[in-house]
């Protein structure tokens, strides 16, 4: 990818404005955030965006222009915030999405994860919880879970958004996002979707936590094992 683009500065860059007339909390009164790990803390966050520079163009844009349209932005939003900006390249020609480029570019650890080799599954697991993402498979002790399509779609949603808290309205858009709106199950139908994945956890039923009144969690052990390898979908905090 050339950085010429990143060098031209296009006339009259445009940004987003803050929007200034909502009411905003004290920071004092602020919720804490939801679903984060025991004992961390939020510090920032980064947004990759998938454009080469020929797409950017026939948007009448340039990267240097989204750039610098996003930094106005945060500057007006939160004027001591800190950014840092930088450009993924990759040969020319290179295929796949372009946001998934550009988070192997940046070495966002999801995407790094997904490139490793695949271990060899041993016909023998030792004890424990194994969850192979890739090859759709769940050994508990040694033994391999019958899980249904739907059961392990439900622990793989929740495994890739580890330590974060899921709420039943985003199991039920995200899961069953292709079926028809009167088809689609109920939130509460989630939670028989639960009880029966747990039960075929046995005795660590407890990795799929309940956060009261908000949902489900993936919590690992540590006698639990996560193989992801090639194919693994790409998790969305946002």
């Amino acid at each position: 990818m050339s950085t010429s683009a990143l060098l031209s500065a296009p006339a009259a860059p445009r940004h987003l404005r803050a929007v200034e007339d909502i009411a905003t909390p004290p920071v004092t009164e602020r919720p804490a955030p939801k679903g984060l790990p025991a004992g961390t803390a939020p510090r920032g966050f980064a947004l990759y965006v998938g454009l080469d520079e020929l797409k950017a163009a026939a948007d009448g844009v340039s990267l240097s222009v989204i750039v610098d349209a996003l930094r106005r932005t945060i500057a007006e939003l939160a004027p001591s915030a800190e950014t840092h900006a930088t450009v993924a390249l990759a040969p020319v020609g290179a295929g796949g999405r372009d946001v998934d480029v550009v988070r192997l570019a940046l070495h966002e650890p999801a995407a790094v994860a997904r490139t490793k080799p695949e271990e060899p599954l041993d016909e023998h697991v030792p004890g424990g919880v194994t969850i192979d993402i890739s090859r759709r498979r769940v050994h508990i002790d040694g033994e391999t879970a019958s899980l249904t399509f739907k059961e392990f779609e439900l622990l793989q949603y929740l495994v890739l958004r580890e330590g974060r808290t899921i709420e039943r309205t985003e199991l039920v858009s995200s899961l069953w996002s292709h079926t028809d709106g009167d088809d689609a199950p109920g939130e509460r139908t989630i939670d028989v979707h639960v009880r029966r994945l747990r039960s075929k956890l046995g005795r660590y039923e407890d990795i799929v936590r309940t956060v009261r009144g908000i949902g489900y969690r993936f919590d690992r052990h540590a006698d639990v094992v996560i193989r992801y390898g090639h194919g693994t979908p790409s998790p969305d905090r946002f």
